[in-house]
């Protein structure tokens, strides 16, 4: 589903993508970790476009996303993509945030994109809350309709950018539950977080970053069990701790 081959990006003279590949696999949930700074945000970036690179080349469902000639708008409506910082608009209702672009874009009716609307609202567990506006939310209840937001566009693929990094500890783990449920329904993820318990539970693979570098990608239980690299190993002996 999701290819990136030699991928390479600078910001100036500074590396912050130095030749990584990675294949996701449809219905995979690839979990992308490392320290802060390694690259990970910019790496999942790329995928829809967010990021353009200088090197390599990034495919999602056959199309390729660094060519010239795709039509990027259209790709990045089959994937949906969640932000650290939620990225609603203030001034529309929470059914609202949900159903605009599936007119706009999907050239759905109002009464589908609504009916749709609820439909995914309910799933995240928010239906009561349709008609609120997101400051009357918690940053946890904002994040889950971000997440409706996005599979509201009947997404190919999701990305996750530390989703749950913006919110207090109490609210991460109703955010983590509705991302549990899209693995098990089989949607393809990949999802950079620090939440080392999700990826152990949800994660088929773990792709570890450090200095721009691809260190490891590996199966979930071989690296928590047996890291091959010495800095994944310092990572995780102070992650877990």
């Amino acid at each position: 589903m999701i290819q990136l081959d030699n991928v390479s990006k600078w910001y100036g003279a500074f590396q912050v993508l130095d030749d990584c590949s990675a294949t996701v696999a449809r219905g995979d949930v690839v979990v992308v970790c490392g320290p802060s700074g390694s690259g990970k945000s910019t790496l999942i970036k790329t995928v829809n476009g967010l990021e353009p690179v200088q090197q390599g080349v990034i495919r999602v469902d056959g199309i390729q996303v660094n060519h010239p000639a795709t039509d990027l708008p259209a790709l990045r409506a089959r994937i949906g993509m969640v932000f650290q910082n939620f990225e609603l608009f203030p001034h529309l209702s929470v059914r609202t945030n949900l159903a605009l672009a599936q007119v706009k874009v999907l050239k759905r009716s109002a009464d589908e994109a609504n009916a749709r609307s609820l439909k995914l609202l309910e799933r995240v567990g928010l239906l009561a809350q349709a008609d609120k506006f997101p400051r009357q939310l918690s940053g946890g209840q904002q994040q889950r309709v971000a997440i409706a937001r996005a599979l509201a566009m009947d997404p190919i693929a999701m990305l996750f950018d530390e989703p749950t990094s913006a919110l207090d500890p109490e609210m991460v783990s109703e955010v983590l539950d509705v991302m549990t449920s899209l693995a098990q329904d089989g949607m393809t993820m990949m999802v950079v977080t620090h939440e080392m318990g999700f990826a152990r539970k949800v994660a088929d693979r773990i792709i570890f970053m450090d200095q721009g570098r691809i260190v490891e990608d590996a199966p979930q239980a071989q690296f928590f069990d047996a890291p091959a690299s010495e800095r994944a190993r310092e990572f995780l002996a102070r992650i877990l701790h």
